[in-house]
């Protein structure tokens, strides 16, 4: 598997977002969901990964620069072609190394409250994030859990 910084010209990388706008909205409120669309992950305090094997998109993942000592996750989305192969783990650890790089000292996200996000938690959860109160422009939400982990 290959991680490389993705322009978000490709229409592969568009069907992968789509598939996961898609599924929050089968899973999520419209005013609960917090994924953003491609213009969005366009802005310059956002960079995003995509990851590949050969010419098959895999998954992706961003990272949005929220100060200049902390960071989010964001748009992380495995294939459903893909899904329990590691890719989501790859990304999660590229997103921590790069935030490290570049000396954030918290890295945090939002994902859903339901049962449909449960692996998603688990594996924030695997990798030393815990549940915290909204941060950055989030506020309470009964569908939206908070994470954070110290870097």
């Amino acid at each position: 598997m290959e991680i490389k910084i993705d322009d978000l010209s490709g229409n592969a990388v568009a069907i992968l977002l789509e598939e996961h706008m898609d599924g929050m909205k089968q899973h999520s409120p419209l005013e609960s969901i917090h994924a953003l669309d491609l213009d969005e992950l366009k802005k310059q305090e956002i960079t995003f990964w995509s990851v590949w094997e050969h010419d098959e998109l895999l998954g992706c993942g961003a990272l949005k620069e929220l100060d200049k000592e902390h960071g989010e996750v964001k748009s992380m989305r495995t294939s459903s072609q893909h899904l329990r192969k590691g890719v989501a783990k790859l990304v999660l650890q590229h997103i921590m190394d790069e935030a490290r790089r570049r000396g954030y000292k918290r890295l945090s996200l939002e994902t859903g409250s339901m049962e449909a996000f449960e692996p998603a938690r688990t594996l924030y959860i695997s990798f030393g994030f815990h549940y915290c109160k909204p941060f950055d422009d989030y506020i309470e939400d009964e569908n939206s859990v908070f994470m954070t982990k110290v870097l």
